[in-house]
C-alpha cells in the first residue's frame, strides 16, 4: 500500500511543480510560498481533525516535536528556494535539481539513520544523478 501513496505523492508533487510554475508568473516568489503554506496547513488540520487524531498532540513526545519542527523548518527553506527558482528558471532544469534531494536523502539514510547500503540504492543513486547532471549541463 505504501507505494500506492508514494506513487500518488509523485503525481501531485509533479503537478504542484507546474501548477506553481504558472502561479507565480508576476508573484512574489516568497509570497507565492506564503499562499500555498496556508493552503497547506489548513487542509492538513481539516485531515487531522476529519479523521479524530487531533487528541494525539498530548501523546507527542518533546524528541518528535523538536525534531517535526526542524522538518518543518527545512521545508520552509527548500519551498521558499524552490519557489524562487521555480520563478527565474525554466522548470523543465529546476524540477529535477529539486529532485536530487532524492540522492542526498539516501546518503543521508546511511549516515543519519544508519540504513543498509545497498548496490542497488548505490546504482539507483548513481543515475539520478547522472540524469540530473545529464538535463541540467
Amino acid at each position: 500500500m505504501w507505494v500506492v501513496y508514494a506513487l500518488l505523492a509523485a503525481f501531485f508533487a509533479a503537478l504542484t511543480s507546474i501548477l506553481a510554475k504558472i502561479g507565480i508568473e508576476n508573484v512574489n516568489s516568497n509570497l507565492a510560498t506564503a499562499i500555498r503554506t496556508v493552503v497547506v496547513l489548513i487542509m492538513s488540520w481539516m485531515v487531522v481533525f476529519a479523521t479524530g487524531k487531533q487528541q494525539g498532540l498530548a501523546d507527542i513526545s518533546s524528541k518528535s516535536l523538536w525534531f517535526l519542527l526542524l522538518s518543518g523548518f527545512a521545508t520552509g527553506l527548500s519551498w521558499l528556494c524552490y519557489f524562487r527558482a521555480l520563478q527565474i528558471g525554466e522548470a523543465s532544469k529546476v524540477i529535477p535539481v529539486d529532485k536530487f534531494s532524492l540522492v542526498i536523502s539516501i546518503v543521508l539514510a546511511f549516515v543519519v539513520l544508519k540504513e543498509a547500503v545497498t548496490i542497488k540504492t548505490v546504482i539507483g543513486g548513481i543515475v539520478i544523478t547522472i540524469g540530473v547532471l545529464v538535463l541540467v549541463f
